[in-house]
């Protein structure tokens, strides 16, 4: 069993195009986040297991000894690789007494508790006793906002548990400072994320892991990744619009539209679609010899999936706010992540980013960040990193 302290990040990530599409099996770019989610995990021998979420206002603690003897065996008995089948709802009620929640408790607070444990038990019933450890995950990455934050939460959890546990061999061994795990270790650590996100979620696509696990910029669609190797050095503009909204809420109205209007929805997916390879399609163009037409191309695609993801219904007042103000400046903005709120992404052009933070300025309530894409990656964009910060005494 581990007995280093181990600190684990993971990026967030921003949706160029392909939002709630790629949950029916389309094409979605996303792009990793210089904003991140940490995590420090102490071993000890208290007989405790303890989670401490500060962002929000989460301390739990557990009796390893009674956990163990909680009946888990509803639990998948062969998803040790991280493929089990999605949990049923029988499954999320029974962990909800273990863990205490209440039958009705779907807040964002009681559903991290609930990831939390479903990863631990999950990933640790292997052990001949369940370990005792301290966890504490904070985030910059704020939550509900469509930048990937639950998914950076279960990364970071799957990561440490399974080094911790031993699943994946412990990358510190090989005396560096901060280290990452093979393709191999990262495949693994992206499922049970993605296990972590379905109890968050219900139906998530797997977009929003893959990105945090992976990092750099990404072709996702159906589970396969492509990595987009040359990005041309773009900013946006991220606006919190500060508004609350359920991503699984939102996938499953649009899912009902899709059943309600198939030969309407359907068309504007596929739509959506090829928009996500247009766009690849120039930023590949723009890579080698970038051009001003380029930034109409990406303006008016941008234009287009905004009024598509409207058409999807899942629009809100404060998004065609950010949109209206930043067109009157001459910039384009369209919703990143579920929508219903959540955060926006506007195109900044070379020399714009002033005319952007007056755009945006008092058109929203929340707080924006200037987000380079592309060009040459910082610690912060690249995928998972481990670090071990000393032994335990």
């Amino acid at each position: 069993m581990l007995s280093e302290v181990l600190l684990v990040s993971a990026p967030g990530k921003v949706i160029l195009h392909g939002e709630h599409a790629v949950v029916h099996g389309k094409i979605a770019l996303a792009v990793a986040l210089n904003l991140r989610t940490f995590l420090r995990l102490q071993p000890h021998s208290n007989g405790k297991m303890c989670l401490n979420l500060p962002n929000i206002g989460v301390k739990r603690a557990w009796d390893v000894a009674r956990l163990q003897l909680q009946d888990t065996s509803f639990l998948e008995p062969g998803n040790a690789t991280g493929d089990a089948a999605a949990p049923t709802s029988e499954q999320v009620e029974k962990l909800k007494e273990v863990a205490g929640i209440p039958k009705d408790g779907a807040d964002p607070e009681c559903l991290a508790v609930l990831a939390f444990l479903y990863l631990y038990l999950s990933i640790c019933r292997k052990q001949r006793t369940l370990p005792s450890l301290d966890i504490t995950v904070w985030s910059e990455l704020p939550t509900g906002a469509g930048l990937g934050s639950s998914a950076a939460y279960s990364v970071c959890l799957a990561a440490a548990l399974l080094t911790a546990c031993e699943a994946i061999p412990n990358p510190q061994n090989n005396g560096e400072s901060a280290s990452r795990w093979t393709m191999e270790d990262l495949e693994l650590i992206n499922k049970w994320a993605f296990q972590g996100e379905r109890m968050i979620h219900g139906n998530p696509s797997g977009v929003d892991n893959t990105i945090s696990t992976w990092g750099g910029a990404l072709r996702y669609q159906q589970g396969k990744i492509s990595s987009i190797k040359r990005l041309p050095a773009l900013k946006i503009l991220l606006t919190n619009t500060k508004v609350p909204r359920s991503t699984k809420a939102l996938v499953a109205s649009v899912r009902s539209r899709l059943l309600k209007f198939p030969e309407i929805v359907a068309p504007l997916l596929t739509s959506i679609n090829a928009i996500s390879l247009e766009c690849e399609r120039t930023l590949e163009e723009m890579a080698s010899a970038p051009a001003p037409e380029h930034y109409l191309v990406l303006e008016e695609l941008i234009d287009i999936n905004q009024h598509h993801l409207n058409a999807l219904g899942v629009g809100h007042a404060s998004l065609d706010q950010l949109c209206q103000v930043t067109m009157a400046h001459g910039l384009h903005s369209k919703l990143t992540g579920a929508g219903g709120g959540g955060c926006g992404i506007t195109l900044l052009r070379p020399g714009t980013w002033g005319r952007g933070t007056v755009a945006t300025r008092g058109s929203c309530r929340g707080p924006t960040w200037a987000v380079a894409l592309g060009g040459r990656r910082s610690w912060r964009t690249v995928p998972l990193l481990l670090c071990v910060l000393g032994q335990v005494n």
